[in-house]
């Protein structure tokens, strides 16, 4: 049975550990550390073991799954709780690989993630990448692991995850505005608060859910429902005209991820 180190219970590591037991990892198996009480009570609930430091078996994979500022305590806990031959799984974000190699010592197998806030209802994303110690069986370890609450995605070059930052980790919060504004902008076409709300929502909701099980890309989309000299075709001279959309969005892009890399040398 392969056992897991969890470190940290806070939303991510609660959204991990529930798409396990939903694709029927035995709770015995997991073993969580965290130092809030309220976190290894919700541990405990799940029917985990818990400790505020690891007292428990080697596991075989150690999932970090904390805030940047407690890396130098978690990486202490990895060394104690991790089997030899064990693999390392890190989604903290802005934390290289050889930022956790230098807390876990010379030829530690480590594997990088980012994930993003769907995974707490298992629509994630997560992409990864490996130090060149991880083998083809804790690649595939990992992957199980991390498909448990959504698609898996997998990079060879580390500099690519900046741009993974900013377009599927920061990206929930652009589809968040997106509703936001369009939501706001139906008040001010007239409608009820609470209608206005409501379309917005599903209607993104919907348009996402189609676009990921459409067998074409967005843009063939977007022509398809865009009827020449109609209402829609009206609004999207609006949005990209000048390229203005288009050049928002590549700015916030690029602004998160000179901020993803900024935050690795921190």
């Amino acid at each position: 049975m392969q056992r897991i180190l969890l470190i940290g219970f806070g939303n991510m590591g609660q959204a991990l550990a529930r798409g396990w037991l939903a694709h029927g990892r035995e709770p015995e198996s997991i073993a969580v550390v965290d130092p809030f009480p309220a976190a290894r009570a919700a541990a405990i609930q799940l029917g985990f073991q818990t400790a505020e430091r690891p007292e428990f078996a080697p596991a075989d994979v150690a999932v970090f799954a904390i805030k940047p500022a407690q890396v130098q305590q978690a990486a202490q806990f990895g060394r104690e709780g991790l089997a030899a031959g064990g693999v390392s799984l890190s989604i903290v974000a802005g934390k290289t690989l050889s930022a956790f190699a230098s807390l876990l010592g010379d030829g530690a197998a480590i594997v990088r993630g980012m994930p993003n806030t769907p995974a707490a209802i298992g629509r994630g994303i997560t992409v990864l990448c490996a130090n060149e110690a991880v083998s083809p069986a804790q690649r595939a370890a990992c992957t199980e692991l991390m498909s448990a609450v959504g698609a898996v995605e997998w990079v060879d070059d580390e500099a690519l995850m900046d741009a993974v930052t900013a377009v599927s980790g920061s990206g929930p919060a652009y589809v968040f505005l997106l509703i936001e504004c369009l939501a706001e902008a139906g008040r001010r076409a007239g409608l009820p608060n609470d209608l206005a709300m409501r379309l917005a929502r599903e209607t993104v909701a919907g348009a996402g859910a189609y676009a990921a099980q459409a067998d074409v890309e967005a843009g063939e989309l977007r022509r398809r429902v865009t009827s020449p000299n109609g209402t829609t075709q009206a609004a999207l001279e609006v949005l990209m005209g000048n390229d203005d959309f288009m050049g928002l969005m590549a700015g916030a892009v690029e602004a998160a991820a000179r901020r993803s890399r900024e935050l690795s040398r921190e």
